[in-house]
Parts: structure tokens; sequence; C-alpha cells
């Protein structure tokens, strides 16, 4: 009995000391991704310690938590660096990707596909058109500082979208073609985050490991009058984006 009790009590121990690893990393992304530290390097592990309230194998451990996100490095003679940079997309305001980044770099697009298809019952359904409909299809792949940063595969309506066959989608954003061709502004979208595996064709694509974890944001947007006009799958690059937005409380 008192060799199974020390045994728990050690495995206590690891766990807590697991938890407090992914709690200081948390912290530490953090201000990684805020700027804290503008010279790129982290302090140092007893600085890290102190500064934390944490033993120094728990601060360790939230270092190698955040190597293996590739965040940062262990430099010989240097020290723990930040090795990758991510960009902060909102979501509290209605932009496209170039707008949304312009401080960051130049968003450029590489049209992979452009042209009419028949519209899956799903997509029809979105949009508000009968089934079997045609829609123009855009699939790009669009980079910032040319580094692959999302996937992004759009259906709108063909009354809209032929006029966009004629239009420069390398370097405009759809969202500000769609303005102007329709001489209204877009009013509002409905839209949906969440985590996916990459699968071979995006994985490829965006050079990221194949079944690595991308942000897949759907979403539709509107037009002023209400109609929707844009329905997108976009594939981010998790290593390379952050999604942030103002939320308010009401009851």
């Amino acid at each position: 009995m008192p060799a199974e009790r020390s045994l728990d009590h050690a495995a206590r121990r690891r766990r807590l000391r697991a938890d407090q690893a992914r709690q200081l990393a948390d912290l530490l992304r953090h201000q990684i991704l805020s700027g804290a530290f503008p010279t790129g390097v982290l302090p140092l592990e007893h600085t890290l310690a102190a500064d934390y309230r944490a033993s120094r194998n728990t601060v360790r451990q939230a270092l190698d938590l955040l190597r293996g996100e590739r965040l940062v490095e262990r430099q010989p003679g240097v020290g723990t660096v930040v090795v990758a940079e991510k960009y902060p997309h909102g979501l509290d305001r209605l932009q496209g990707l170039a707008e949304t980044l312009h401080e960051h770099g130049t968003v450029t697009n590489e049209v992979r596909t452009v042209g009419p298809v028949p519209a899956p019952a799903p997509v029809a359904h979105r949009l508000g058109l009968p089934e079997h409909t045609d829609v123009l299809y855009i699939e790009r792949l669009r980079r910032l500082g040319g580094l692959p940063l999302s996937l992004d595969l759009t259906y709108i309506p063909l009354d809209i979208g032929s006029a966009l066959l004629g239009c420069d989608l390398e370097n405009t954003d759809v969202f500000r073609l769609l303005e102007q061709q329709t001489g209204q502004p877009l009013g509002h979208a409905e839209i949906t985050l969440e985590a996916v595996n990459a699968d071979a064709h995006s994985a490829a694509v965006l050079q990221a490991p194949r079944g690595a974890a991308v942000l897949m944001l759907e979403r539709l947007t509107h037009l002023g009058d209400g109609r929707p006009v844009d329905l997108e799958f976009i594939r981010f690059r998790g290593d390379r984006i952050t999604m942030s937005g103002l939320l308010r409380r009401s009851l």
C-alpha cells in the first residue's frame, strides 16, 4: 500500500506540472503574439520561473509545448527565440483578407480555378437559388509575404459572378469587386469557425503537413439589401493566423 500511495502521489505531481506547463504556455503564447518580446528573444528560464512563480521544470515543459507549435526555437548562445509570426484576423468587421492584413504586407492570390459550375444543393440553398443553378466557382491560394496563408473556395450567383470573370482576381479582394459590380455595399455575414484536419489536397496547396489542423472559416456574405451573394469555405494555416474580436454581453 505505501508503494501504491507513492506512485499515486508521483502521478499527481506529474499531472499538476503538466497542467501548470500548459497554463504557462498559454500565457507565453499570448505574450508572443501580442509583441511583448520585441527583440524576438524570450527571457531566460530562471527569469521566466521567477516572473511566473513556476519551477524550472514547468518552464521547460511550457517552452517545449511552444516549440511543438513551431512558435519558438532554442538557439545555442542566444536562448529561446520567436520563429513564427501569426497575423491577426479580426472577426468584428466584414473585410476582405487584403483589407484585414494590409498592415502586414501584400496579399496575393493564385487563382487555381474559376468558372461556372452547377451549384451543389447545399450551396444553392444557402444562396437562395434553385437547385442545379449555375454559380461562379473560384478557388484561390492566398499568400502573405509569399507564404501560403489560406485556400479559399467561393461560390457566387452567376448573374453577379459572370461580371467578375474579366476582373483582376489575382490582386483584388472579391468583396471589393462585388461592391463595384453591384453598386451597393456589403451588409453582413454569417460565419462559422472550426478546426479541421487538412486533406491531402489542402495540405499540399498550403504546404502544411497532411492531417495538420487548419482553421476553417465558413462565411455567407449578404449585400446591404439582404441578398446572399458570396458563400466561402476558407482554410487558414493555423500556424499563421489568429482570430480575434470584440464581443459585448447582452441579456
